[in-house]
């Protein structure tokens, strides 16, 4: 089994900028020459670029240190220094990147290009400092550092479909049923002790599947493997629940997975989700129903349930039709909010959203307000009848860092969060 690396820290170094040059023209014929020194080059940036070809961020703990070219300095006759070669570096899909905690770069597409650093600007040579008053200046600047920084990664899964439930729920059977991953399998618990990535082919289409090791009660708190892997839900677009048809109580086991995923982050309770009961293969139908039956009574209304058979391939093509209905549904939904959304405000890049702006959050009566100046500005610019422009509104607070703070100071999905002067809107969207 591969070796998964989710969190990973990095000295990141832009280039510094080359010096500008102290020169004189020295011609036959011109007795004093006037200045031509010439100006330093730009540093190199350091620039992330996430790739589907990747799918952990093992290499950085063998390269934690991460620098761009330095600029070249001036040179006579006004020649410009030649700029600092930046660095690209290939991160996963779903590579967070973290500045003293907050995040400054979040790389979810494939091809997707994030300035990390920025290189140092290049200095000024004499021929810049030349003037009316000032015929023979001697002077030149220095190059500008490049921005320089500890860097924390942190890789979470890209999954269209996430496999959750308890130890031994037969997620890595399924998964190694229905595509070509090899995950370790054996009737013990916490087997799978990283995510297993797999791809599904289900009738023209293909399912990304990821299974998450298995929870415990207690998970979110840091008990068992949980609270490490947790993270990986938060992008999946699906949740496929499997529970063990020979389980005491298929109602408490479910009820005790999908508090653990509230506790993480209520906005999973509004995740699509299928449910499944697992190993049904030595299971009479009347003992399946009855079981599918205690389900129904803790599920959410509509919620499809199905009992497979990983073992024999009962049910799985069901199953996976199933779990692609709601993947297209929910691909669909996220690109046309995506399109909207652009039309609503210009669009925002990593320059847009300086994280070093400041920011206060304060609980208040009826929910928590935020203030700072970039954030009030944003905010005031959002139409609040329009749920994809505070989607947008929501995206922001996250790259600030805001919403973190948010949950560290006690609020959950519902709670009312109120920005400067504008209306207050709950913190994770109501379905």
């Amino acid at each position: 089994m591969n070796m998964f690396v989710d969190t990973a820290k990095v000295v990141i170094q832009a280039g510094k900028g080359g010096d500008g040059v102290v020169s004189f023209r020295h011609e036959i014929y011109v007795d004093k020459g006037g200045p031509d020194g010439g100006d330093g080059g730009r540093g190199g940036d350091v620039i992330f670029e996430a790739t589907e070809n990747l799918n952990t961020l093992l290499d950085f703990r063998y390269q934690p240190e991460l620098k761009a070219k330095p600029g070249g300095n001036g040179a006579k006759r006004k020649m410009h220094g030649r700029s600092g070669e930046s660095l690209t570096v290939k991160v996963p899909m779903g590579t967070l990147v973290k500045r003293d905690g907050e995040v400054i770069a979040d790389l979810t597409e494939h091809g997707e290009q994030v300035v990390i650093a920025k290189g140092g600007d290049g200095g000024f040579g004499n021929a810049h400092f030349k003037s009316s008053t000032r015929q023979t200046p001697k002077i030149a600047e220095l190059g500008e550092p490049g921005e320089a920084f500890e860097a924390e990664l942190e890789l979470k899964l890209l999954a269209d479909v996430g496999l959750v439930g308890f130890p031994n729920a037969g997620k890595s059977t399924f998964l190694s049923v229905i595509s070509n991953a090899r995950p370790e399998i054996a009737n013990y618990e916490f087997t799978t002790l990283t995510p297993n990535l797999g791809v599904a082919d289900i009738d023209d289409g293909s399912l990304l599947v990821a299974d998450i090791p298995g929870l415990i009660e207690g998970a979110s708190d840091g008990r068992g493997l949980g609270d490490a892997f947790l993270r990986h839900v938060e992008r999946t677009g699906v949740l496929l629940h499997l529970i063990d048809a020979y389980s005491d109580d298929v109602a408490k086991s479910y009820q005790t997975i999908r508090g653990e995923l509230t506790a993480y982050s209520s906005e999973l309770t509004t995740r699509p989700e299928v449910v499944a009961l697992t190993k049904t293969e030595g299971l009479d139908a009347e003992l399946v129903d009855m079981q599918r039956d205690a389900l129904k009574t803790v599920v959410p209304e509509g919620t499809p349930i199905f009992a497979i058979s990983s073992a024999a391939h009962v049910g799985i093509k069901d199953v996976l039709r199933t779990l692609r209905a709601y993947v297209e549904e929910w691909r669909s939904r996220t690109h046309e909010e995506v399109e909207e959304d652009d039309d609503l405000l210009p669009t925002i890049t990593i320059d847009d959203i300086d994280t070093s702006d400041s920011w206060t959050v304060e609980a208040v009566e009826g929910g928590y307000l935020v203030q700072g100046a970039k954030i009030e500005k944003f905010a005031r610019r959002t139409n609040f009848e329009q749920f994809q422009a505070v989607n947008r509104l929501r995206d922001i607070m996250n790259k600030l860092g805001i919403t973190h703070e948010l949950k560290r100071a006690g609020a959950t999905g519902e709670s009312l969060i109120q920005i400067g002067e504008t209306e207050a809107f709950p913190l994770v969207e109501q379905l």
